[in-house]
């Protein structure tokens, strides 16, 4: 349901952990961290183990409205720098 919403809301690109940036494929944008803001955070639980989370980050920049889904804390693992810090902060 969330994401649905967020759709409906305009946000309706798809973003990926890069090393340094968020990429969004589809529109070849890369967005690093200084040039996006995290407007929402929803945090999910998986049915079938709670300790299953992952979290859907609602991305706004460069004029681009997007959604970034990701096991939660898997920015300790992937990015690096600015990028984990900002993910870190908004969870």
């Amino acid at each position: 349901e969330a994401l649905g919403d967020l759709e409906r809301r305009g946000y309706t690109h798809n973003f990926n952990l890069a090393n340094d940036c968020l990429e969004c494929a589809e529109i070849q944008l890369k967005l690093y961290p200084a040039h996006f803001q995290i407007t929402e955070v929803h945090r999910f639980e998986g049915e079938s183990d709670p300790a299953d989370m992952s979290v859907a980050y609602a991305i706004e920049g460069e004029g681009i409205k997007g959604v970034l889904v990701a096991p939660y804390g898997v920015y300790g693992d992937t990015a690096d720098g600015e990028l984990a810090k900002k993910l870190q902060m908004a969870s």
